[in-house]
């Protein structure tokens, strides 16, 4: 939670399960009739998961997901996995991942108390993620840009804007708790140490 890229034993607990949460939301999927790109709540585990743990930590989180996804184990939308999928239609919005969690988390952690920019960085980091997603789609699938944003954005702008906010009514009070208990954990460590 801090800005120090420390391993603990809870560091790596916080990252195995928030990459758990990534793996148990991601393959939940709604298909859409209109669109190559089914409505995956994999975003709203990536939001939790920079709650969680902030920018690097969660961007791991993500990259961990992706790695376990490519190696087959069906974790991606429709419960699927391997690179057929990642290198796919929507994988560039699954990689687009990273980029949501590097800059939600960045702003989620540089302005712990602001919860409006948290949602800039969430806006933002969700607009990084759809324009990889939609530049691959337009490029694997042949569409022009414009009919690619169409099919794979504009049908899911309002349910990621439900997971902003299912992730902030979530999130804030799950981050505080995480706060405690790693200074309760610090500060028993900081006594073991005398």
């Amino acid at each position: 939670m801090n800005n120090k890229a420390k391993i603990t034993t809870i560091t790596i607990t916080r990252v195995a399960l928030a990459t758990a949460v990534i793996c148990v939301l991601g393959p939940l999927a709604l298909p859409l009739p209109i669109s190559p790109v089914p409505i995956s709540l994999g975003i709203l585990g990536v939001f939790f998961s920079v709650y969680v743990n902030g920018w690097l930590w969660g961007s791991l989180s993500c990259i961990l997901y992706l790695l376990i996804g490519l190696v087959g184990v069906p974790v991606f939308s429709g419960f699927s996995g391997g690179a057929g999928k990642l290198l796919g239609p929507t994988g560039g919005y699954m990689i687009g991942y990273i980029l949501l969690a590097l800059i939600a988390g960045f702003f989620i952690e540089k302005f712990e108390k602001q919860i409006p920019l948290h949602i800039v960085g969430m806006v933002l980091g969700t607009a990084a993620c759809y324009l990889l997603g939609t530049i691959w789609l337009a490029i694997s699938t042949k569409m022009n840009f414009q009919a690619a944003l169409l099919a794979g954005v504009i049908p899911f702008i309002p349910a990621d804007i439900v997971k902003m906010v299912i992730a902030i009514l979530v999130g804030i009070p799950v981050r505080r708790g995480i706060k405690k208990i790693s200074a309760i954990d610090e500060s028993r460590q900081k006594k073991q140490a005398n």
